[in-house]
């Protein structure tokens, strides 16, 4: 189309025919001539996604809007496959080639996969929490954001637990099932992984179970599809479950219950980082020091004060907050200034009125103690 970014396919054809097949999140698709001596090489085209890419095929006439690139037929009337990309966050590009940062795919490569993660232990990368880790498709090519949450939720794992942590665990698992057993056939294995399936084994179980519900409805335009993968859904989007932020900016959906625990225990790996769960505002380092300190300047009490008398405009949102954050410094400041005031040596000739003056100074920081 011509507000399509990706570049132009230098491929024409009376007559070709399409392949795809995927890897993790990427897909490739082959044009060929049907005749090959007559028609033009092979082309090959490698696709991402996005958030909103996907494939659709409709009338010539009746193209879908965003329809960034389009295979006519030869029948007619024609029709048209289309790349459709509302949010123009997928691309395509020339070649057979993958992205070479991206790992084994955990649908198509599940072996090459597992092993990829588990010999790599000592990479940063998994010094992250495991909700960050499993978006990296360096290891978990093909594991997006609605997936990490449910593979999460289905384990009970905390989202912001040390992804090593997690994973060396699932390596001493595997090395000791085969100290105790290495007897086992592979029937007796597959059996015992689907009753008790580890974190890696539902980053394949649990994509395939998607890809087997799209088969039986095959068009995303079903009046059942979206109804059919909300259903699905156990974690992500569902009422009562809670939300946060990682440190890519990505929302990873929790079950709250699971995560009451690793708060009580205070772990540092399971706890969220800072930033990303709800916590009381912080004080004034200032005011923290020492609230009695003389400071060149104004008091945010004298502040408000001084605004009341003169009837001045409100102050802006964030002088409030500013505010608002030091409220607690001046409270205990006054606290100690009456303490002091009250335990000072009280003449008995001194009236009522001047000692209720001196504490009302000392409270505002204003004048001398000694002054009526």
């Amino acid at each position: 189309s011509a507000v399509g970014r990706g570049p132009e396919v230098p491929f024409r054809s009376e007559a070709y025919s399409i392949s795809a097949i995927a890897r993790g999140k990427e897909l490739r698709l082959t044009l060929s001539a049907l005749d090959p001596a007559a028609g033009p090489a092979a082309q090959d085209l490698v696709f991402r996604f996005g958030m909103s890419g996907s494939f659709r095929l409709s009338p010539a006439a009746e193209l879908p809007r965003h329809a960034h690139l389009r295979f006519l037929t030869r029948e007619s009337p024609p029709r048209a496959l289309c790349f459709v990309d509302p949010r123009r966050f997928g691309s395509w590009r020339l070649g057979d080639a993958w992205q070479p940062e991206r790992g084994p795919c955990v649908v198509s490569e599940y072996q090459a996969f597992r092993e990829n993660v588990l010999k790599n232990l000592d990479d940063r990368a998994f010094d992250k929490a495991i909700c960050e880790v499993l978006l990296n498709q360096k290891y978990f090519n093909g594991i997006g954001n609605y997936l990490r949450a449910e593979i999460l939720y289905r384990l009970k794992i905390p989202p912001f637990e040390k992804a090593r942590t997690v994973l060396e665990a699932l390596k001493e698992q595997e090395q000791e099932r085969r100290k105790k057993d290495p007897s086992l056939t592979l029937s007796k294995k597959v059996k015992l992984r689907q009753e008790n399936p580890d974190l890696l084994e539902l980053c394949h179980t649990v994509p395939m179970e998607v890809i087997m519900a799209e088969k039986q409805l095959l068009d995303p335009e079903h009046s059942d599809y979206y109804s059919t993968v909300k259903n699905w859904l156990q974690c992500y989007l569902v009422p009562g479950m809670s939300s946060l932020r990682d440190r890519s900016g990505r929302t990873i959906w929790f079950q709250v219950g699971a995560w009451g625990c690793c708060l009580e225990l205070g772990s540092p790996q399971t706890t969220p980082p800072r930033g990303h769960w709800p916590t009381p505002r912080r004080k004034s380092p200032q005011l923290k020091a020492d609230p009695e300190a003389p400071s060149p300047k104004v008091t945010p009490r004298a502040l408000k004060q001084r605004r009341r008398a003169a009837a001045k405009p409100p102050k802006s949102e964030e002088r409030e907050e500013e505010e608002e954050e030091q409220a607690d410094g001046p409270r205990k400041g006054r606290a100690r200034g009456r303490s002091k005031v009250a335990a000072a040596p009280a003449l008995p000739e001194v009236p009522q009125s001047v000692r209720r003056s001196r504490r009302t100074s000392a409270r505002r920081g204003k004048g001398d103690t000694g002054s009526a």
